[in-house]
């Protein structure tokens, strides 16, 4: 990779962030970002007082102590790099926020927590300023990540979502800070300095939901620093020595071009797929195939003697290994196999499906063992479009055989969640864990943020405490 094939890139980026303005980004995409925040919110309050969040929380407050950064759902308020660190594991805490179909990342759990911490850092901002940056957000790590071929990153062993998302971070809050495009392209250079996040995390780790929240501090960091005339990296996807896309993306071709490709013209954030289900977005295509052949089938659970699972490579690697028992909750949100069997059994794949008792059930396990997972060539060599389809065959013991192909699970680009539904899944997610009151003030703040003079009120309003999701229904 030639310097000069590359010397227009990084500049550019950082021009558009720092031009970037909301009456420029067209009103489809303004409230789909509205929306796509509400999710992330949404996300935030579930996963603020799950069992492992509780243990990430004491542990790092123990570290930093307090502060005067939000902790979501908690009551507590601590410093900004450790805030944002814990809103953004509180968002990935139980696999139910966005995701980026084809340059994978957590796009939520990068911009929510460093816009509120940001904003409390410079004094407060507006929504329309908060909204700006966070569809900024939306669009700068996408466009990272599809330089790096976007899920080759996954079948290589990175989690991609903490390698490019450093810069989703750094930009948002670069964006609030107010810096010019010199500085931008500073916090951009220290952002892609700091990228990191290795895939083994999926099988047993709780810190595979703090990987972005690592990104997330490490970006706002860089965008501080920035803020405070230290300097980065200079065309940082620009180097043909130790720059981020010749290091990251050595021997796999890098496309420097995909950086700015689209911008201001096509819109990422458009392409965000919400989750229905409480597990990694590869294994969204083998959950609705089981659900649709159950329903349809009327398929009793105990009468299956094979099911069968066909992917391409990157749902494959991140997806599939022989699991053992027990689980934990995160090697369950990973594995195909276990999102497959609950499925079929329990008809819905939430956080129900991953409680202590449910990881390590009969039924449960005695399914698992009639799973069998096939790396399918056809769908690897299939259109970009559809590399995440999923073929799930089920044999009964009376020799029946039924099979359903998901070229795209729903919520993908073709057949996107709704606006509607989202709110529908804000309410049914986080009624149980707060006031009616409080669940309509959050949704109206959050739906109309570009009205907010401050998003200091929208950070008090998610700061109190919330009921734990797998603690009961208490308020």
């Amino acid at each position: 990779m030639s310097e000069s094939a590359t010397s227009a890139v990084t500049v550019p980026l950082a021009r558009w962030v720092d031009e970037l303005s909301l009456d420029a980004i067209p009103e489809r995409v303004i409230e789909r970002a509205k929306h796509l925040l509400l999710d992330g919110v949404a996300c935030g309050l579930v996963g603020a007082q799950l069992p492992w969040s509780r243990i990430a929380t004491d542990a790092v407050l123990g570290m930093e102590g307090s502060g005067d950064s939000v902790v979501i759902g908690t009551g507590l308020a601590t410093s900004g790099p450790a805030a944002v660190l814990l809103n953004s594991t509180f968002i990935q805490g139980f696999e139910l926020d966005d995701f980026h179909p084809i340059a994978p990342l957590h796009s939520n759990s990068l911009i929510v927590p460093v816009m509120l911490a940001t904003a409390g850092d410079v004094g407060g901002v507006d929504g329309v300023a908060a909204l700006t940056a966070a569809i900024a957000g939306f669009e700068v790590g996408p466009r990272v990540g599809l330089a790096l071929h976007g899920s080759q990153m996954l079948s290589r062993g990175w989690h991609s979502g903490p390698v490019f998302g450093t810069h989703t971070a750094a930009v948002v809050s670069g964006k609030l800070r107010g810096l010019d495009t010199d500085r931008i392209e500073d916090a951009l250079g220290m952002a892609g300095t700091q990228s990191a996040g290795l895939m083994a995390a999926q099988y047993e780790a709780m810190s595979k939901r703090m990987q972005h929240g690592f990104a997330a501090r490490n970006g706002y960091y860089a965008a501080g620093l920035a803020a405070g005339g230290y300097t980065g990296i200079k065309r940082v996807f620009d180097r043909p020595y130790g720059g981020y896309l010749a290091v990251f993306g050595e021997g796999h071709d890098p496309d420097p071009t995909q950086v700015i490709a689209g911008l201001g013209e096509g819109w990422h954030t458009e392409m965000v797929m919400v989750k229905s289900y409480a597990a990694q977005g590869g294994l969204h295509g083998t959950i609705q195939a089981a659900l649709e052949l159950r329903a349809e089938y009327d398929i009793d659970a105990k009468t299956i003697s094979h099911i069968e699972i066909r992917v391409g490579h990157t749902v494959y690697h991140h997806g599939w290994w022989v699991p053992e028992r027990p689980l934990t909750a995160i090697g369950a949100q990973m594995n195909l196999g276990y999102a497959a069997a609950v499925a079929l059994l329990d008809g819905q794949v939430l956080p129900p499906q991953f409680s202590e008792n449910r990881l390590d059930a009969d039924d449960v396990w005695d399914l698992l063992d009639k799973v069998e997972v096939e790396l399918d060539e056809q769908i690897e060599n299939a259109p970009l479009e559809e590399r995440f389809a999923t073929i799930v065959t089920i044999t009964l013991d009376d020799g029946t055989t039924m099979q359903k192909r998901i070229t795209q699970p729903h919520g993908g680009p073709s057949d996107p969640v709704t606006n509607d539904e989202l709110i529908g899944k804000y309410r049914s997610l986080v009624g149980p864990l707060i006031t009616t009151a409080r669940l309509d003030a959050i949704q109206k703040m959050v739906l109309h943020i570009d009205e907010l003079a401050d998003i200091g009120t929208l950070a008090d309003a998610l700061a109190r405490p919330v009921a734990g999701a797998l603690d009961g229904s208490n308020r």
